[in-house]
């Protein structure tokens, strides 16, 4: 059992885009273009006093791809061309991150970091040392379960851009074991270095990057005089102010169903919904779902008991590292963690129940009842 600090429900929902979280007000044109009714304002004109058409709040809308996913930019304005500037600087600061935090791109902060395993401390930027802070605190929490250095094991499991769908060599994944712990990871602040005590650990930033990127993107947004808008990378999303007067509705994705409708919805407003889930990149093989959130303990993907783990905070860093460290500690002592730091969960478990956690009770709608499948 798992314990009464959250409650059970089932609750089936309607189709989504492949992702942890949809806007349940939007609609989806070609290449994940938005359209929208226009909401209408008049006002009079200067000149004779006759009524003239005021801009007139509406969606505006673009998407590219950042950080090897989909990054969707919305933007709730009457000054779209001021919004579409804001727009361009994000994309910009999604590229420049990337450069840094990437395990694919030479010459970037982790590629040098994990070059010089073992050897010496490397110098990284400001925004590295940010986001490997951030990422040892979520390891504190869970105790270790989510730890960057399991780059250790990923040339091991694919499931990035090279997926290949093998399971590795099991002996090949106990001998790497030893070099996944975040506590020999060691960030000076002071003298802006990075160092891996061991040779042959890697770091990988996948579990926390975009959600470091999200924050330093809501900040750009409101920087520029965008105050009301969505972020969505990948399975981290960030919402601003308002849609049309309300906060905006979101639904979360059914794990289970062909085109991860939406099982349940939520209204938020400056705050994050980072989603986990075993559903965007696996593979079967032995009647078994492989999928890309591997436990650092076993070196396998994860079988602690979670399907999917949507997380809502006000800190998008955070939250992206905590979908991931609460999928991997399993409902019982993933709830309790959420709970502990007052922090709202919706789970689904590997038995099909959803778990709501007491900070989102009141907040979550049910719609539907998740699909159950393997």
């Amino acid at each position: 059992m798992c314990g009464a600090a959250y409650q059970r429900a089932s609750g089936a929902g309607r189709a989504s885009p492949n992702r942890g979280w949809y806007d349940a007000g939007r609609i989806m044109g070609l290449k994940g273009c938005v359209a929208a009714a226009v909401v209408g304002a008049t006002s009079l004109a200067a000149c004779g006093g006759r009524p003239a058409q005021a801009a007139a709040a509406h969606l505006a809308a673009r998407e590219r791809v950042a950080m090897g996913s989909s990054l969707a930019l919305t933007a709730w304005t009457a000054d779209e061309p001021r919004a579409l500037a804001a727009f361009d600087a994000v994309f910009a600061e999604f590229d420049r991150l990337d450069a840094l935090m990437n395990v694919w791109r030479p010459g970037s902060d982790i590629v040098r970091l994990n070059a010089a395993a073992g050897d010496r401390p490397v110098p990284v930027s400001g925004d590295t040392i940010e986001a490997l802070r951030a990422a040892r605190q979520v390891s504190e929490w869970t105790n270790g379960k989510f730890d960057v250095t399991f780059g250790a094991l990923s040339d091991l499991w694919k499931f990035d851009q090279d997926q290949d769908n093998r399971i590795p060599d099991p002996g090949e994944v106990r001998r790497r074991l030893p070099l996944i712990d975040y506590r020999n990871l060691v960030v000076d602040d002071s003298g802006r270095t990075a160092f891996l005590r061991r040779r042959g650990m890697r770091v990988h930033l996948g579990g926390i990057g975009k959600g470091y990127a999200v924050a330093r993107a809501a900040a750009i947004l409101r920087g520029r005089g965008v105050g009301d808008f969505m972020i969505q990378a990948g399975g981290d999303l960030y919402v601003g102010g308002l849609k049309n007067g309300a906060p905006w509705r979101l639904g979360i994705a059914d794990p289970r169903a062909p085109e991860h409708g939406a099982f349940a919805t939520i209204d938020l407003s400056n705050a994050t919904l980072s989603t986990s889930g075993d559903y965007e990149r696996f593979f079967f093989a032995n009647g078994r779902r492989y999928h890309h959130i591997i436990d650092p303990a076993t070196g396998e993907p994860s079988t602690a008991g979670c399907r999917s783990v949507s997380v809502v905070s006000g800190d998008p860093t955070m939250a992206d590292g905590l979908s991931t460290g609460i999928f991997l500690l399993g409902p019982r002592d993933g709830m309790a963690l959420a709970e502990r730091l007052h922090v709202g969960v919706v789970m689904v478990t590997d038995r099909n129940e959803v778990l709501v956690s007491p900070e989102l009770r009141s907040r979550v709608t049910l719609v539907a009842a998740p699909a159950d499948a393997p």
